[in-house]
């Protein structure tokens, strides 16, 4: 039997390169191996309070996007978060078992209220209980999750041990995170900084065209060039050098690198091919992103079924924990 495995996919626009070599390719690889439920969270999205127009394009753009990037629906169970109305009912059955004090001391909790304190809303505080409401109604054993959100894993287990010892079961198992970084590329910014992220404004995005990304790869940050051979590179120069290595071919990288060895490199000739190379890698997801986002009905069937696939095991679930409370 395969282990379960559940992640929430956060509908906050277009996928960037960062994101595909972090969290999408593996979890097209975990597909292969394990019984995945991805889901969009667009319940967690409310705590911010998107336009209704937002929430309908948002989750339908994430959807396009991992599907093209490789999630197949026949391996992998995709589904939109509000088309699983059981996980409603654990949440409430979740939170009235969590304690105002331990969510108030949750960081993630500390740090959104700051960022909106005009809008410290009740579903920022029971934001872990949603999560774990997530995992727990599949019954999942792992989660791909980042450092972020290590606290709010350990939360779904101890909300998962309350359960079990308050009513003398051994019903949810305790989740643990799956971690990525063995499998996951980290992509620098092309703005000489260290990641490429969405806040930081250095994002090459799976959608664009080539004109696009030649026209911010040539803004890339760069130096005067090296001037002593064989020397180390700057992090602004390394940027570029990863870039090659994960989208160029070898034989593009060690032309480059050599250039650097021999302090004859031109940083305009490095960047066209870049840019070139990038679109390149880019283009066939493009063309699958164009084609699903064009196909909102078959968005819409692919949606559905794996919304039926979720409640299926949702179901499951909730009928047994209504049974272990009491409720008939």
């Amino acid at each position: 039997m395969r282990e379960i495995v559940v992640s929430g996919i956060r509908p906050t626009g277009n996928l960037h390169l960062g994101n595909y070599f972090g969290a999408v390719r593996s979890f097209v690889q975990m597909q292969e191996t394990h019984d995945c439920y991805f889901f969009i969270a667009d319940w967690h999205s409310l705590t911010t309070s998107p336009k209704p127009e937002n929430i309908v394009r948002s989750a339908e753009t994430i959807l396009a996007e991992y599907l093209a990037c490789g999630i197949d629906p026949e391996k992998a169970t995709i589904y939109v978060q509000s088309d699983v109305k059981e996980v409603l009912e654990l949440y409430l059955f979740l939170n009235m078992n969590a304690y105002l004090g331990e969510l108030e001391r949750c960081t993630t909790f500390k740090e959104k209220a700051r960022k909106q304190p005009d809008n410290v809303n009740a579903g920022l505080l029971t934001y872990p209980t949603l999560m774990a409401a997530d995992i727990l109604i599949h019954k999942a054993v792992k989660v791909p999750v980042g450092k972020d959100q290590e606290q709010n894993m350990e939360m779904a287990r101890k909300f998962a041990r309350r359960f079990n010892t308050m009513y003398g079961v051994e019903f949810f198992p305790e989740p643990q995170n799956y971690t990525l970084s063995e499998r996951a590329v980290k992509i620098p910014g092309l703005d000489g900084s260290g990641k490429m992220g969405k806040s930081e404004g250095n994002c090459i995005y799976l959608y664009e065209d080539e004109a696009s990304i030649k026209k911010k790869v040539m803004k890339a940050v760069t130096d005067s060039g090296p001037t002593v051979p064989n020397s180390e590179k700057p992090e602004v120069i390394q940027n570029l050098f990863t870039f090659l290595e994960i989208v160029s071919t070898k034989e593009t990288y060690d032309y480059f690198n050599e250039k650097w060895n021999d302090c004859s490199i031109r940083y305009g000739d490095l960047k066209k091919q870049l840019a070139a190379d990038i679109a390149a890698f880019n283009a066939p997801i493009r063309e699958r992103i164009a084609e699903y986002s064009a196909n909102r009905q078959l968005l819409r069937r692919i949606a559905e079924e794996g919304a039926e696939k979720a409640r299926e095991s949702a179901r499951r679930t909730i009928e047994e924990v209504r049974q272990i409370i009491g409720f008939r």
